[in-house]
């Protein structure tokens, strides 16, 4: 089943749908770069792990607690020396989940010699939020590739959070209205420019050009075709209601007037 939308959809922001989506895109845009590279460059998933506070309910604890005895009497009921009382701490759990964000990385070269090219990434929902754990490693590894001999692709998907893209915001604010998605790219080998690809909601994603090592040009990918085949293989048509859901973060007045149209035209049954 299709998605009713040209481009992408915005009820898959939802905090409980991204994450999948995130992680099957992942995997199909590594399906689609693999049998553009020209060999010996491969595509691969790398993993980002960290360990978070979790959010979820899981109930009280039980804590047993022991009848109080008298000062100076044993447990047998013989006398004790007094002594003064131990403090017993208090126990607070906290649970925490382990986190897991892929990510694709193009090598060049086999086994031991190979060579990290260029990293992408599908920014997350973490990756935008202050404060959270995943936004700190991101922001870590962000700046480790602007500084390497290595290409670093972003793609953002996410109308709500903060900027989190390498290029500076306030840069490309003046080269272009603000737009709901895009794509970044920065290339090792011409540090000042930032190659930015805007998108609005009711187009298309487009097709973006992926760098290789200097000398061995570029790979095309469509990120259109990426993002039908991550949405006619998953579980998204089946888990959003288009009818009574809204999407997380709400359109505006005018997108939420065009949504309408297409979900008119397109309604999932």
């Amino acid at each position: 089943m299709p998605s009713p939308f040209p481009g992408m959809d915005p009820y898959l922001e939802h905090p409980e749908i991204f994450p999948d989506f995130h992680d099957s895109f992942a995997a199909y845009l590594r399906e689609a770069l693999q049998p553009g590279l020209p060999e010996p460059y491969f595509a691969a998933i790398g993993r980002r792990a960290w360990t978070e506070v979790s959010e979820r309910y899981i109930g009280p604890d039980v804590n047993v607690i022991q009848p109080r005895q008298e000062p100076g009497t044993s447990r047998s009921g013989t006398a004790v020396i007094d002594s003064p009382a131990i403090a017993q701490p208090l126990v607070v759990h906290v649970p925490h989940d382990e986190r897991r964000e892929p990510f694709v990385e193009i090598f060049l070269g086999r086994g031991s010699d190979r060579r990290l090219v260029t990293s992408i990434e599908l920014l997350s929902l973490s990756n935008k939020t202050p404060g959270e754990q995943g936004r700190e490693l991101y922001l870590r590894k962000q700046q480790e590739i602007l500084h390497s001999k290595v290409h670093l692709v972003e793609i953002d998907l996410l109308r709500a959070g903060s900027h989190t893209t390498a290029v500076p915001i306030h840069r490309l604010m003046k080269v272009t209205t603000r737009p709901d998605y895009h794509v970044c790219i920065h290339r090792f080998d011409n540090l000042e420019d930032y190659f930015v690809y805007p998108i609005m909601l009711p187009h298309p994603l487009p097709s973006v050009k992926i760098p290789l090592l200097p000398g061995d040009g570029e790979v095309t990918i469509d990120l259109q075709r990426v993002f039908e085949r991550t949405y006619e293989s998953g579980p998204y048509y089946r888990e959003i209601d288009y009818q009574q859901d809204l999407p997380v973060p709400p359109l505006t007045v005018e997108q939420a007037e065009w949504a309408k149209r297409c979900l008119t035209n397109n309604p999932i049954v």
